[in-house]
């Protein structure tokens, strides 16, 4: 790699995929367990990274899950909220879209009303002091099914949070087909927000086909089976969809089995849209800098290129063109400094 980490770790960033629960870091996991002793989840820092140690996607759900029943109370959400946004600063984010799954929160017991309230106190009091702009995807978790649909539409129409832009579709996709969810899409893109749900991590070119056709998405979660189906291939690249590319990730839930492997290079060279994150970045051991890392070695990009892949998620982001103004300008600043 000929740039430097410092240089990628400076770079003013944007971050598409990333999920709110996802991004608890061990320092975070372990102040909800010491609120929360009765968690199996452990409050100490070092035996979390051993418990964070999964096998395959199932597993990963269900470690997921148990960190998502540490978040209990309005202050847990808050919490955890503001405190990514901390640790997004640090990294030079300067806006992030972070994927919440509501409906989790409201069956623990968390009034919905009471879920936004927190998360936009946060939202705001992180801009006000980190400079980190935060908006918000909704996400239904397909393990829940229709009634995790129904909540999770119910909730993002009644209890619209100012900071919600997105409506998307996460958890397991093996038996989770996509087309069941139609009806919660075509009512969330009425109400004006923007289509992302995952589609082909852990499946084929068809579900991605049914997220497109079905879902009438804007942007693809992942994507990773893109690169079968050169028909696919074509549409996304005629049609300009981005991917929203997690490569670390598809590694440690073994959608792919090595960087060399990773279809991402493929696809910059198929001329698709492509965009870099971390999505559950603490439990898959890694941060949006280091996925920058990987994406600058897999591509064999210079200063130029990376600042040209950083603008991209800007550019198909759901943020206001002022926001998107003002990054696009910041990153080109910092390259030219380089």
């Amino acid at each position: 790699m000929t740039v430097s980490r410092e240089f990628l770790a400076g770079l003013p960033k944007a971050e598409l995929h990333v999920h709110h629960v996802g991004s608890a870091s061990p320092r975070i996991v372990a102040a909800l367990a010491a609120r929360h002793p009765e968690s199996p989840v452990p409050a100490d820092p070092a035996e979390l990274a051993k418990y964070f140690q999964f096998t395959d996607f199932a597993k990963f759900i269900e470690i997921y899950l148990t960190v998502v029943d540490l978040v209990k109370t309005p202050d847990d959400v808050r919490l955890l909220t503001y405190e990514i946004a901390r640790e997004m600063a640090g990294q030079n984010l300067r806006y992030a879209e972070l994927t919440c799954t509501p409906y989790m929160s409201v069956v623990r017991g968390i009034a919905a009303e009471a879920f936004c309230e927190a998360i936009e106190d946060a939202r705001i009091a992180a801009e006000k002091e980190f400079g980190v702009v935060l908006r918000w995807i909704f996400d239904i978790p397909g393990e829940a099914g229709l009634p995790g649909a129904d909540g999770t539409l119910e909730l993002a129409l009644k209890n619209r949070p100012e900071g919600l832009v997105g409506f998307g579709l996460g958890g397991p996709e093996i038996g989770v087909p996509r087309p069941q969810f139609q009806p919660h899409f075509e009512a969330a893109i009425a109400a004006g927000l923007h289509s992302v749900p995952h589609a082909g991590e852990t499946t084929g070119p068809e579900t991605i086909w049914d997220a497109i056709r079905v879902l009438k998405a804007e942007r693809i979660g992942h994507g990773t089976s893109t690169m079968q189906d050169p028909a696919l291939v074509d549409y996304l690249g005629e049609h300009r969809i981005p991917l929203e590319v997690s490569p670390t990730s598809n590694i440690a839930t073994r959608a792919v089995s090595s960087y060399d492997e990773h279809p991402l290079r493929a696809m910059v060279e198929a001329g698709l849209v492509v965009t870099i994150n971390s999505d559950d970045p603490p439990m898959f051991g890694t941060d949006l800098t280091n996925e920058y890392v990987v994406a600058t070695e897999l591509l064999d990009l210079d200063e130029a290129g990376v600042g040209e892949l950083a603008k991209t998620a800007v550019r198909v982001s759901f943020a206001e063109d002022s926001v998107k103004n003002a990054l696009l300008a910041e990153i080109d600043e910092y390259v030219a400094k380089a």
